[in-house]
């Protein structure tokens, strides 16, 4: 197993991007809580500039960039958030920033990225956006890794050391799962600060990189199926894999469907406008509650907000989705 990052290097990715990211809201959710019959605090990185938890990593690695790492300009590979930030960051330092994305990823996100001035490069699918990458580093770009990256996962723990000094009754915390930086920086943070807390990460059938991982022992590749662009890496890195064997409870898998009803039940009792990749957080937190038992205190990382209103509607038509009713209250 490889050095696992520590709180040290948290704090140092804390100070490096204060002033440039937003410190999101910790809050408690009385609508969620009346649905679970528990606690729940959410944290809001849906709030984020770019609308997710991304800007963090990207802040983290263009500020320590030298000069002529910049000069070279930048290039990522992207299900959508990550391309969007570093679109918005490598604008706003005035870096050249190139993104390549699949065909898949949410229109939106392909346009923004553009706006901001990005270079998008559309392919295929996400295995040839990462040949396609490979190919561009080759060139002389410089390489900003959504999560095989050691200072991208340090930036993205910050938002655990947020949520952990905001809310410290917490005793569960979801995590979506794409690359892994972001549990595996969320539960180095979280377990640092709060040692009794349970860190949950949570997949969606199609997009199972870090479950593949776990069970075969290293990180295997996958062809992503679900429509959870933003959770669909084709593999997960022996980085972020280190750090959730040793840190994170389980990685429970739902399903594309369930995803979608969470997205709705955030909306209606969570009042908060979601991505898939944080309503799949809805369905794993019943799952998490069936084997903690009633005395729990959820927290929600709700990661991201990119996604149009047009998608929704045509994921509810496809999967006939509808909010999960309010759970029954354990005995």
């Amino acid at each position: 197993m490889g050095d696992l990052i520590g709180i040290d290097d948290i704090t140092a990715a804390a100070d490096r991007i204060s002033g440039h990211v937003l410190r999101t809201p910790t809050v408690p959710s009385p609508g969620l809580a009346a649905h679970f019959g528990v606690p729940v605090t959410c944290k809001l990185e849906l709030l984020q500039r770019s609308g997710s938890f991304k800007p963090r990593g990207a802040f983290h690695k263009l500020l320590g960039l030298s000069p002529a790492e910049r000069a070279a300009g930048v290039v990522a590979v992207s299900g959508g958030n990550h391309g969007l930030a570093l679109a918005d960051v490598a604008g706003s330092l005035g870096v050249a920033a190139t993104v390549v994305m699949p065909e898949s990823a949410p229109r939106r996100s392909i346009e923004t990225a553009r706006t901001s001035g990005a270079d998008v490069r559309l392919t295929p699918d996400m295995a040839s956006a990462f040949a396609l990458l490979d190919e561009l580093v080759a060139a002389g770009l410089t390489l900003v890794h959504p999560f095989d990256d050691r200072a991208v996962l340090a930036a993205q723990g910050t938002v655990g050391l947020e949520l952990a000094t905001d809310a410290p009754d917490v005793t569960d915390v979801l995590v979506s799962v794409g690359g892994g930086a972001l549990i595996a920086g969320v539960a180095t943070a979280v377990r640092a600060l709060l040692p009794g807390v349970r860190v949950w990460g949570v997949e969606t059938e199609g997009a199972e990189a870090m479950s593949r991982a776990l069970a075969a022992g290293a990180p295997a590749p996958i062809t992503p199926s679900s429509i959870v662009t933003t959770l669909s890496a084709p593999f997960v890195s022996q980085l972020t894999l280190d750090h959730v064997r040793e840190l994170v409870e389980d990685v429970i898998v739902v399903s594309d469907g369930d995803a979608v009803r969470g997205t709705l039940t955030l909306a209606e009792n969570g009042k908060v406008w979601a991505e898939p990749a944080a309503g799949c957080l809805v369905p794993a937190a019943h799952q998490v509650l069936d084997r903690v038992g009633p005395d729990a205190h959820l927290g929600f990382v709700v990661c991201g907000g990119n996604v149009a209103a047009s998608d929704v509607a045509g994921w509810v038509e496809r999967f006939a989705a509808t909010p999960f009713p309010a759970r029954v209250p354990v005995a």
